[in-house]
């Protein structure tokens, strides 16, 4: 949402595309989990952004950030019930018919479920990827988070989960806080992580993986080596 449709690029995106790099537009505020209809606005700065880089697909998440005319500034977990899953199925193609590319879904870290779920989460993206004809987005480091907070097995849920739709992976550090595990983007990857990339991979490795780092970065030594270590998880060549 931060990159003009109009242009030009921010020069450091501009020299990616340069490079040849592939760039997916990744959006956090199209709120596909909301009660109300999408903004046609966002949709089309999306397929804008989307068109400007020449990217083969975009991604947004499974969560709802607006309600009753409030931003909650935050991507706020959905509800597991059939009127969820029919308020997602019909955003998703309300931006889906304005899109000029494919679009990725991809569930969030929350640090709670609703008491009125009807579905596991497995069930609940399965029903949705399956009604939309979306791609998932499969962020692991969200997998290790819920699983963790819930108690539950992150392996069962991807032995679950449809595989053969995964557009890409995200990768991303956490740490503990306040007997929680958050997902914080911020932090270098735990081994439990890169053992679900290689869990992952071992049932079907996924196109491609991108690791999130939204702050307090590294020296370059330090990235490098997480980058090569997700690598070596996924059976990719090393970065360097």
């Amino acid at each position: 949402e931060t990159v003009a449709a109009a242009g030009p690029l921010p020069p450091g995106l501009a020299e990616l595309r340069g490079r040849g790099v592939t760039v997916v537009p990744h959006g956090v505020k199209l709120s596909l989990g909301g009660a109300e209809p999408v903004d046609p606005a966002r949709v089309a700065h999306l397929a804008g952004v989307a068109a400007l880089v020449d990217a083969p697909l975009v991604s947004e998440h499974i969560a709802f950030v607006r309600a009753g005319g409030l931003e909650a500034g935050h991507l706020l977990p959905l509800p597991r019930s059939r009127e969820a899953v029919a308020a997602v199925v019909a955003n998703v193609r309300r931006a889906q018919a304005e899109l000029p590319v494919p679009i990725a879904l991809e569930p969030i870290a929350a640090l709670f479920d609703w008491p009125d779920d009807e579905l596991d989460e497995a069930a609940f993206l399965t029903e949705i990827l399956d009604a939309t004809g979306a791609l998932l987005l499969l962020d692991v480091a969200n997998v290790h988070a819920n699983a963790r907070n819930r108690g539950a097995d992150p392996l069962a849920l991807l032995d679950r989960l449809p595989l053969d739709r995964v557009a890409y992976v995200h990768v991303a550090g956490g740490a503990e806080q306040g007997g929680f595990y958050h997902d914080t983007h911020t932090d270098p990857v735990p081994a439990e992580v890169l053992d679900l990339v290689r869990e992952l991979c071992a049932r079907r490795r996924p196109p491609a993986l991108l690791l999130e780092r939204d702050g307090h970065y590294p020296p370059a030594t330090e990235l490098r080596g997480e980058l090569d270590a997700l690598a070596a998880a996924a059976g990719f060549p090393v970065v360097t």
